[in-house]
């Protein structure tokens, strides 16, 4: 915990989580930069364990800047990669113009390559920032089609969950800590905390536990549509097991995330979103399209 040079006096710190006052201080932050609440994860056992942040604070405790990274491991064609994703970036509008957003991404970005990680990953509606960093968009597609052929719907093998219920949220966390990857192409292999805090704040999410494959299913439907979200579980169902799992008769599907595991293939369809995926390291230059970060993952 140490003055940096040319901080106006605020006091740098590091890795802070542990402090519940300092925890207390970045949720306001957030909530006051983007209108977001952060806290919810103390429901959910507290912030990411693997979270590193970055930050500013003044005499008063007030976190004036952050910049944080966090560990994601990614299956990327087929091969784990070591990736860390890059998030809560702000700083309080009395503080900016200062140079302490640019400090704090530097401090994060150098500690993150020191630890090995092959590829970082953010999502901003502001790339230009990033690009002087050595990230680059990474084009997002969504996969689209004809539902599969139904199958027979099985007697009780679903029933849905809620994140407002303690029992289903450790059936979901316990799920997460044993997940296989959604996709072979590309997709997290490990990460709980932003699965159950999207699930939050997203109320239109549905989420239902398939009991045959241990799986908990991400989605979403209207009268004539159905989106899959995302799978976690031991073992992924094909489409045409989700589908009459959940009773579901759609006239067209969408999938947001690559579909090889689904024994079902859609066209893919460039994402028209206001915010960009962008990577960075040595795993970028080997990702090709098409791909999609699942909603689940997003942070």
């Amino acid at each position: 915990m140490t003055a940096a040079t040319g901080s106006h006096g605020l006091t740098f710190r590091q890795d802070y989580f542990a402090d519940p006052a300092d925890w207390a201080a970045l949720v306001a932050l957030l909530q006051d930069t983007f209108g977001i609440d952060v806290s919810i994860q103390d429901r959910f056992g507290g912030p990411d364990p693997t979270s590193v942040p970055f930050a500013y604070f003044d005499e008063d405790g007030t976190c004036a800047a952050n910049f944080s990274t966090f560990s994601m491991p990614m299956m990327i064609d087929g091969r784990l990669v070591k990736a860390a994703g890059f998030q809560s970036g702000a700083v309080r509008p009395q503080w900016q113009g200062r140079g302490l957003y640019r400090d704090l991404m530097n401090r994060a970005l150098n500690w993150g390559d020191d630890q090995g990680f092959e590829l970082g990953i953010l999502l901003t509606d502001k790339p230009a920032m990033y690009e002087p960093y050595g990230f680059k968009i990474l084009p997002q597609q969504r996969f689209l089609g004809a539902p599969p052929p139904l199958e027979v719907k099985l007697a009780d093998t679903s029933r849905e969950l809620s994140v407002d219920n303690a029992g289903d949220v450790a059936l979901i966390r316990q799920v997460l800590r044993e997940r296989v990857p959604v996709s072979s192409v590309f997709a997290v292999a490990a990460q709980a905390e932003m699965f159950l805090l999207n699930s939050v704040f997203d109320p239109d999410i549905k989420l239902t536990y398939l009991d045959p494959f241990e799986a908990v299913i991400a989605w979403k439907s209207d009268d004539a549509s159905f989106q899959l979200l995302d799978i976690a579980g031991k073992a992924i169902p094909a489409f045409a097991q989700v589908l009459a799992a959940l009773d579901q008769k759609p006239d067209h599907v969408e999938v947001c995330f690559p579909p090889d595991k689904l024994d079902w293939q859609g066209l893919p369809e460039l994402l028209d979103s206001d915010v960009s995926l962008m990577v960075r390291g040595e795993a970028a230059v080997r990702l090709s399209g098409p791909v999609m970060l699942s909603p689940l993952a997003e942070f």
